[in-house]
């Protein structure tokens, strides 16, 4: 039998400016490690003071990612599950704000006998045990560790003072740090300028940490000379300075790492077997980068200004689009701007689809109530998530069911026909964080339905996020008059799907399919739904 290896540790910092992909770099090298047949496991420790992301304003940090155990995280773990297939729970993100309440509860339990708690040792301790937690019990070979912000942020601190002594206390074969810094151009100049990696690495090296490798994010090719130089200034191997250039897609990055042999670099130093298949995800990049047709989807929401916001939406676009052969193209459409019938169709002219985003608040609802509209009256394809669902109810209800005014209670708590209403369990709650119905819930497909098509099994099982539901009392109104409620949550009676059988491809869901959608693994709503965009191009 072969022994055990001890744990490795990857460590991916930040440098410079925030926002350079230290998140699609940690999934990338835990892309190429988990091809090697290692299990592999990714943490993200977030500095802020918010307990989670999930009362953080979208514009502030981007989409709420939403776990199977409940848990609302950083986008970044979205993409560690779409890069190496693994469902993460609560284990994989810590903030700050975690760290120190867990402290602090525990200094309120009498359990640290009276003594006097500070930042060394009890919150790096903390910082510590959460890093080894995610592999407890010890199930992954590598555990990768990308810190939020970026080196010299006051806030950061206690995590890597907690990164040193973990460094010592594992030995150096057991882990390794890599920087993600800028190599901005200056046009004025003509070059590229390395000073701001080499301040960043000195800052890194103030506070005990040397790194092993260094990340060097730029439009432009980082020629030898640079790499020489930044080497020599920042005490590492010319070949252990990695170019991080742009690239059409976030799923060609595995592979320029690849290119420049980081795999082998990173097995050398933690002494690990290391031989990356890469053939599916390069033929997956090719059928990306060549499609056979173009499909524009109009993305209806009130962030279209942010991507980042609907990050994993995007994401699940890439995948369903190379399964269907086709790119996908976006068409951002704000609903604050869609007033009547005609602007309606000035908004949607040309697209092939309407895909009607998640959200929360009344800015906004009725031009999506009137988006749902003009995508059932024009036999437009079109998939609803969470409110996208609610407003597509919304919709029928007032124009098929004839329920004048029906609407959800969020938009109009004296609704005459209230549709959308609070959940029984929502109606006490005062505190806004952690208490929605929040992720994984069972659902049951009724067969012969499009969404049974789409998945091809009886019993699903998908992720939430939202207080507002589909009012029971009008269940049986909307299916006498034609909407087909196709998937149920067999436990609390709850409508999870509901879709229109007269129609090339009306479906809309409760929970939020983006979340499960992977690299070579579309999801199959967002497959279904783009293959029914390339149809209606076609017809």
């Amino acid at each position: 039998m072969t022994p055990r290896l001890p744990v490795k540790y990857i460590f991916v910092l930040g440098g410079v400016i925030s926002g350079l992909g230290k998140g699609i770099a940690a999934a990338s090298i835990g892309y190429l490690l988990k091809s090697s047949g290692l299990r592999v496991t990714i943490l993200k420790l977030d500095p802020y003071l918010n307990v989670d992301p999930g009362t953080m304003n979208p514009y502030q940090h981007g989409e709420v990612f939403v776990l199977d155990d409940g848990s609302e995280t950083d986008l970044d773990l979205g993409h560690y599950e779409r890069f190496i297939d693994l469902n993460m729970s609560k284990n994989n993100n810590a903030t700050t704000g975690q760290i120190y309440q867990s402290v602090l509860d525990r200094e309120r339990a009498g359990e640290y006998l009276g003594e006097t708690i500070q930042v060394i040792p009890h919150i790096t301790d903390e910082i510590k045990r959460r890093i080894k937690a995610v592999n407890t019990p010890k199930k992954y070979d590598v555990v990768i560790c990308e810190v939020g912000g970026t080196v010299g942020d006051i806030e950061s601190l206690p995590f890597l003072e907690a990164i040193r002594q973990l460094s010592v206390e594992v030995g150096y074969h057991n882990h390794q740090i890599i920087h993600v810094t800028l190599v901005p151009y200056v046009k004025a100049s003509e070059e590229l300028k390395t000073k701001p990696t080499q301040h960043s690495v000195m800052k890194l090296r103030e506070i005990g940490l040397s790194p092993d490798i260094i990340l060097c994010r730029s439009e432009y090719r980082i020629t030898q000379s640079v790499r020489n130089k930044i080497a020599l200034f920042c005490n590492v191997s010319p070949n252990h300075v990695i170019e991080g250039r742009e690239v059409k897609s976030i799923y060609e990055v595995p592979l320029v790492m690849y290119q420049q042999n980081i795999g082998r670099i990173v097995a050398e130093r933690l002494e690990l077997p290391c031989e990356p298949d890469i053939s599916k995800l390069k033929q997956f990049i090719e059928r990306y980068k060549h499609p056979g047709c173009t499909v524009t989807i109009a993305m209806c929401g009130k962030y279209t200004e942010l991507p980042d916001a609907y990050k994993s939406v995007l994401e699940a676009f890439v995948h369903a689009g190379v399964e269907n052969d086709a790119r996908v193209e976006v068409k951002w459409v704000p609903t604050e701007e869609i007033k009547d019938d005609a602007s309606a169709r000035e908004a949607f002219a040309g697209v092939d689809g309407i895909l009607l985003l998640p959200g929360f608040g009344s800015r906004g609802s009725e031009g999506k109530i009137l988006s749902a509209k003009y995508a059932r009256e024009n036999k437009i394809p079109y998939l609803g998530i969470c409110l996208g669902l609610q407003c597509a109810v919304i919709d029928f209800a007032r124009n098929v069911c004839g329920m004048e005014g029906a609407n959800s209670t969020e938009f109009s708590p004296n609704t005459k026909y209230p549709v959308i209403d609070l959940m029984e369990s929502q109606r006490a709650i005062k505190a806004k964080g952690g208490t929605m119905r929040l992720g994984a819930y069972e659902c049951q497909l009724i067969p012969g339905t499009k969404a049974y098509a789409a998945y091809r099994k009886k019993k699903i099982s998908e992720r939430h996020r939202h207080r507002w539901e589909v009012n029971n009392r009008f269940r049986a109104r909307l299916e006498k008059h034609g909407m087909v409620i196709s998937g149920v949550n067999p436990e609390l009676n709850l409508v999870e799907i509901v879709e229109i059988p007269d129609h090339p491809w009306f479906v809309a869901s409760q929970f939020h399919p983006e979340l499960k959608s992977r690299v070579n693994r579309a999801h199959p709503l967002f497959r279904e739904f783009i293959h029914a965009a390339v149809k209606y191009k076609k017809t």
